[in-house]
């Protein structure tokens, strides 16, 4: 849904040829490259005529024909700017959707820890043979030479 419209007086080209008519812009609140798109409205006011193959406009004007173009590559680079600014509003998307979804699972302190319980085919060992301290480590005796 449109948030609003707003009414711009909109002129193509210079002082010595030029055409300016005032287009009604629906207003919208989404993320997006384009600063403003041009249709069929656009085209009616102005009895503009696009090519998409050449990317030209034209329209008529007070003394001659006004073409506006551009190029291949700045279209290209227009596309690969919408494209990752699309795939960032998506991850975004996803990514608020995600933390919607996971609760953080905060530790529990009544629920009971459980110690490590030997297991079979493993063996205690002095740390150093020489300290009178006792310390062990737990090995395993079932474990492959590889």
């Amino acid at each position: 849904m449109p948030l609003r419209q707003i009414d711009l007086p909109i002129t193509f080209r210079g002082p010595s040829n030029y055409r300016t008519k005032t287009l009604t812009f629906e207003v919208v609140g989404f993320h997006r490259t384009y600063h403003a798109i041009l249709g069929r409205p656009f085209y009616a006011k102005f009895m503009a005529v696009p090519n998409y193959t050449y990317l030209k406009l034209k329209m008529s004007s007070p003394d001659r024909v006004i073409t506006i173009g551009t190029s291949f590559e700045h279209a290209y680079e227009c596309e690969v700017e919408c494209y990752d600014h699309a795939a960032a509003i998506i991850a975004s998307k996803e990514l608020t959707d995600i933390r919607k979804e996971v609760t953080e699972e905060v530790p529990d302190p009544k629920r009971l820890t459980r110690s490590f319980e030997p297991v079979e085919g493993s063996k205690e060992v002095l740390i150093d043979l020489r300290s009178t301290e006792g310390k062990m480590v737990r090995i395993g005796t079932t474990l492959s030479f590889k």
